[in-house]
């Protein structure tokens, strides 16, 4: 069995550590983690490049160069 985890982000830094962490801990882990990124401002970016260069699993970032809100940007990127 494979799962797949599609994640929305916007500005979450303060959160996104948290969140990231516990998807590596779990016992069935993912067999990709696909963000897509709202144009975040904050360290939001950061974060998922680090966590990225890390993870047990594949990581595919995909930035958007302006805002476009949660629904266009689960429809763009996922």
């Amino acid at each position: 069995m494979t799962a797949s985890v599609c994640l929305c982000t916007y500005n979450g830094g303060r959160y996104l550590k948290d969140l990231l962490s516990s998807l590596a801990a779990q016992t069935f882990l993912p067999t990709e983690l696909i963000v897509g990124d709202d144009g975040s401002s904050d360290d939001t970016s950061e974060i998922l490049r680090d966590f990225a260069v890390g993870a047990p699993f594949p990581v595919e970032i995909l930035p958007s160069e302006r805002r476009l809100g949660p629904a266009a940007t689960s429809n763009a990127y996922l």
